[in-house]
C-alpha cells in the first residue's frame, strides 16, 4: 500500500508539473498572441519600422521644373532656361584611399580637363586636385598608453610592481572632410557632359567620387536688350517680368521614387507616388528684338558721344500701345563712360519734363481754352521777362526767336515766355480748371505699369502747399510738375493715335506651349483727350517743329516720310541738387509717318553742363530718335514702293553728265538711243520726251565757267576744281544750280558754290 501511495503521489507530482509547464505554454502562446495583436493592430511601431525600412530601400527624388521662357513678340526667346551639371567632389571618399591610383588617375583627368576647357594647364587642374585631397583626406598619428602592457595574471602583476603596467603604442586616426569640391571651371551643358563623363574618375572607375548636381541655368540670348525690363529674381534682387510673372514662370516641381540597388546606385521605380514636373509657363512680351538692338545702340552711342549720365529710349506701337523697344542705359560707378541697363530709367525717373510737357499745355489752350491758333504773345528776343504779376517767375528762351509770335511758331521753336504767358493768361482766374485738364489727359495717375516700377506723377493741386505764386506759368512749358517719361510716351501717342490714350502694354500674353493661357488686350486711358479740329491743329503744329523748328535739323531732309515731333529741355533741381548745378534732362518725341502715324518714338537723355558738347533737347536726342526711325521707315516694306512687272519697256528721264566715256557707256545700257560729237572729255546730257539722251560737249577752255549742272559732286568738284576753283557744295544727288553761270570768264582760287538735290 505504502508502495502504491508514493507511485500515486509521484504521477500526481508529475501530473502537476506538466500542468504548470502546460499553463506556461499557454501564457507565452497567449503573449505572442497579444503580442501579434498589438504590434499587427494596434501599436505603430510595425508601420514605424517599416517606414524605416522603406525609407532605406527607396529614395523620394525631387524632380525640378523648367523655368519658362520670355519671349519676344515674333516668339523669339529674350530669356531662357537651359540644363546645366555642375560636379562638386568629394576629395574625401574612400575611393580616393589610394594615393598612387588618385595622383595616376587626377593626372590623366587633369590633361584632358585642361584640353577640354583651355582655360588652364593640366599641371594647375593636377596641384588643384592633390592640394584639395591633402585638405579633406588626412591621417592623423598619435600615442596612446591606455594598452595593457603585459597578458596574463602574474606577467601583469610583475609589471604593477615596476609601474609599467600599460605600454605606449603609436595608433592613427583618418579625418575625413566630405565638403563639396568644385574642380571644373564652369558647369557644363548635356552634350559636354556626355563627353565629360568618359573620362578617369568622372566615369565612376574609382567608386562614388562626386555628385552630379543639375541646374537649371538663366541665359538671356541678346545679353544687355532690356535687361533691366526683363528682370531678375534672387538674391542680386527682384524686379521687372521676372519677378512679377515669377509663379508662372517657376512651374511646379514633381516627384520620383528611386530604389536603391548597391551603395551609389538607384534605378526609378513605377509608383503611383511619382508626380511630373510642371514646367513653368511662357511669358510673351511686345518687344521686337532688332528694334530695341537698334534703339540700344544708337542711346550707346549718344550717350558715349556726349558722356551723360543716363538715358533712355522707347518705341511705342501707336495703334496697340505695344512697347516695341525700351532701352535703359546709365553710366556705371566702377567705369567712367561704360553704360549698362542698372535702373529702369523710362518709368522710374520721375523729373520735370520741360518742353516736352507743352503738348499738355497746347490741348489745353486750343481744346479747354479755344485759343486761335494766330494768337500771339511777346517773346521779348529771348530776354527775361516776369510772368504772373511782380511776384511770378522770371521766365526767357533759351534763344532769339523773335517779338510777336503766333501759337505755332511758339510750338516750332519751343518758346518758354508764349506758353508761360498764354497758360497764365487763360487760366489765371481758375488755376484749378487748368489742373482738371492735365487730369482729364490721365497725367496725374499711373499708366498701368506700377509692378514694373512705375513712379507715380506729380501734378500740383491747387490750394495746398504745393501750390504757390509760380506754379501756374512754371506748369505752362513743363516745371512744377514732375513725371517718368513713360508718361510723356503715353500722351504724344494719344495724339498720334486720333486722340485716343491707350496704355503702354509690354506683355501680351501668357501661354503654354501654343495654348494660350491668359491674354492682356489694349487698354484705354482716355477715350478721347481733344476734338477733332483740335487734334487737327496739335498735330500740323508738331509737324512744323519737325520742318522747321527746333527738331529740323534731323528730319528736314527726310522726303519720303514726314515726321511730327517735339523737343525738350530741362534743368535739373531734386534730392539736394539745385538748378544752377548744371544738370539737364534733354528729350524728344516723334511720331511717324505725320500722316498715317505708325510709330511714337522718345528718348530722353540726362547729363550735365560740361561733360558733353550740349545740354539742349535736340542736340541730346535727336540723333538716337533720327537712327531709330530711318530704322524703322527702311525696314518696313509697306512704305516704299515697288515694281510692278511690265513687258513694256521703262527708260531713265534722266542721266548725269560728266565724263563723255563714262555716260555713254551708261546710257547705252538704259537708254533707246544716245547721240553724241565726241567720244572723250566732258559733257552735259539732255534728255527728250522719248527719253532719247543728246550728250553735249563742254569746251575746254580753264578760262570760263563750264556748264555743270545735272552732273554728280564727284564729276563737278573734279571738272571745276582742274579749272583751278574753289567749290563749295551742299546737299546730295545732282548739280541742280551754280553761283557762276556757265560761259562766266574765272580766274584761279575764285570760290563758286554747288547746290545738288
Amino acid at each position: 500500500m505504502a508502495k502504491l501511495k508514493r507511485d500515486t503521489d509521484v504521477k500526481d507530482e508529475m501530473y502537476t508539473r506538466v500542468k504548470k509547464v502546460y499553463g506556461v505554454f499557454i501564457l507565452v502562446a497567449l503573449l505572442v498572441v497579444v503580442r501579434l495583436v498589438w504590434v499587427s493592430a494596434l501599436s505603430s511601431e510595425t508601420a514605424y519600422n517599416a517606414g524605416r525600412l522603406e525609407r532605406r530601400i527607396f529614395i523620394a527624388d525631387s524632380v525640378y521644373s523648367r523655368r519658362g521662357s520670355i519671349l519676344a513678340r515674333d516668339g523669339e526667346p529674350l530669356a531662357t532656361s537651359i540644363l546645366r551639371y555642375r560636379v562638386d567632389f568629394d576629395m574625401a571618399s574612400d575611393g580616393f584611399d589610394s594615393l598612387a591610383l588618385f595622383r595616376e588617375q587626377a593626372d590623366s583627368l587633369a590633361k584632358l580637363l585642361s584640353k577640354f576647357f583651355g582655360d588652364r594647364p593640366a599641371s594647375e587642374y593636377r596641384r588643384r586636385m592633390i592640394e584639395e585631397h591633402d585638405k579633406h583626406y588626412r591621417v592623423v598619428y598619435r600615442k596612446d598608453t591606455t594598452v595593457l602592457r603585459s597578458e596574463g595574471f602574474f606577467a601583469r602583476i610583475w609589471d604593477m610592481l615596476r609601474r609599467d603596467e600599460f605600454k605606449t603604442v603609436k595608433l592613427y586616426d583618418t579625418l575625413r572632410d566630405h565638403r563639396p569640391v568644385a574642380i571644373l571651371p564652369r558647369a557644363v551643358d548635356y552634350n559636354e557632359w556626355q563627353t565629360l563623363r568618359k573620362y578617369p574618375i568622372l566615369n565612376w572607375n574609382m567608386g562614388m567620387t562626386y555628385n552630379l548636381v543639375t541646374l537649371d541655368q538663366r541665359v538671356y540670348p541678346y545679353s544687355e536688350l532690356a535687361r533691366r525690363t526683363l528682370g531678375l529674381v534672387g538674391d542680386k534682387g527682384n524686379y521687372g517680368i521676372e519677378a512679377i510673372y515669377r509663379e508662372q514662370l517657376e512651374g511646379r516641381n514633381g516627384r520620383m521614387i528611386r530604389q536603391r540597388i548597391a551603395p551609389g546606385f538607384s534605378s526609378v521605380v513605377h509608383s503611383s507616388e511619382n508626380i511630373d514636373a510642371e514646367d513653368g509657363m511662357d511669358i510673351v512680351t511686345t518687344l521686337d528684338a532688332d528694334i530695341q538692338h537698334i534703339a540700344d545702340q544708337a542711346l550707346r552711342r549718344q550717350l558715349t558721344a556726349q558722356k551723360a549720365i543716363w538715358g533712355t529710349s522707347m518705341v511705342m506701337e501707336v495703334a496697340t500701345g505695344d512697347i516695341l523697344a525700351i532701352a535703359n542705359l546709365g553710366e556705371t560707378a566702377e567705369r567712367s563712360g561704360v553704360y549698362v541697363e542698372k535702373e529702369n530709367y523710362a518709368l522710374s525717373r520721375r523729373m520735370e519734363p520741360g518742353s516736352t510737357f507743352k503738348l499738355a499745355a497746347l490741348l489745353a489752350l486750343v481744346e479747354d481754352c479755344d485759343m486761335p491758333v494766330e494768337t500771339k504773345y511777346d517773346t521779348h528776343h529771348g530776354r527775361a521777362v516776369r510772368v504772373g504779376g511782380k511776384r511770378g517767375p522770371l521766365i526767357q528762351d533759351s534763344h532769339d526767336i523773335g517779338g510777336e509770335i503766333d501759337l505755332k511758331e511758339a510750338v516750332a521753336q519751343s518758346s518758354n515766355v508764349y506758353f508761360a504767358e498764354a497758360v497764365y493768361d487763360h487760366y489765371k482766374d481758375d488755376p484749378e480748371r487748368y489742373v482738371k485738364f492735365l487730369q482729364h489727359l490721365g497725367l496725374d495717375r499711373t499708366v498701368g505699369l506700377d509692378g514694373m516700377g512705375e513712379a507715380a506723377p506729380l501734378i500740383p493741386e491747387y490750394g495746398t502747399k504745393q501750390w504757390s505764386g509760380h506754379t501756374l506759368p512754371n506748369m505752362g512749358y513743363g516745371y512744377a510738375v514732375e513725371l517718368p517719361p513713360i508718361h510723356m510716351l503715353t500722351l504724344y501717342n494719344a495724339v498720334a493715335n486720333g486722340g485716343c490714350m491707350v496704355a503702354p502694354r509690354i506683355i501680351r500674353e501668357v501661354r503654354r506651349g501654343n495654348h494660350v493661357v491668359e491674354e492682356f488686350p489694349t487698354q484705354v486711358i482716355v477715350d478721347k483727350i481733344c476734338s477733332g479740329s483740335s487734334l487737327d491743329i496739335v498735330r500740323e503744329c508738331l509737324e512744323e517743329t519737325a520742318r522747321t523748328g527746333t527738331a529740323k535739323a534731323y528730319f528736314r531732309d527726310t522726303v519720303s516720310l514726314r515726321v511730327a515731333a517735339k523737343t525738350g529741355t530741362a534743368k535739373f533741381a531734386q534730392s539736394g541738387i539745385r538748378y544752377s548745378d548744371g544738370y539737364y534732362l534733354g528729350s524728344m518725341v516723334t511720331y511717324f509717318p505725320a500722316d498715317d502715324p505708325k510709330y511714337t518714338v522718345m528718348t530722353a537723355v540726362f547729363t550735365r553742363r560740361g561733360r558733353g558738347t550740349t545740354v539742349y533737347g535736340a542736340g541730346l536726342a535727336g540723333p538716337v530718335q533720327r537712327d531709330i526711325v530711318n530704322y524703322i521707315f527702311y525696314r518696313d516694306e509697306e512704305w516704299h514702293q515697288t515694281v510692278t512687272p511690265s513687258d513694256e519697256e521703262h527708260y531713265p528721264a534722266r542721266v548725269k553728265g560728266g565724263n563723255i566715256a563714262e555716260v555713254r557707256r551708261v546710257a547705252d545700257k538704259f537708254s533707246p538711243r544716245v547721240s553724241f560729237t565726241d567720244r572723250n572729255g566732258w559733257g552735259v546730257t539732255h534728255v527728250d520726251s522719248l527719253c532719247n539722251v543728246d550728250i553735249r560737249t563742254i569746251e575746254a577752255d580753264r578760262t570760263t565757267m563750264p556748264d555743270v549742272v545735272g552732273m554728280g559732286l564727284k564729276d563737278a568738284i573734279y571738272l571745276l576744281e582742274s579749272r583751278g576753283l574753289r567749290v563749295r557744295s551742299s546737299g546730295k544727288g545732282r548739280v541742280r544750280t551754280q553761283s557762276i553761270r556757265a560761259g562766266t570768264a574765272v580766274r584761279a582760287g575764285q570760290t563758286v558754290t554747288i547746290t545738288l538735290k
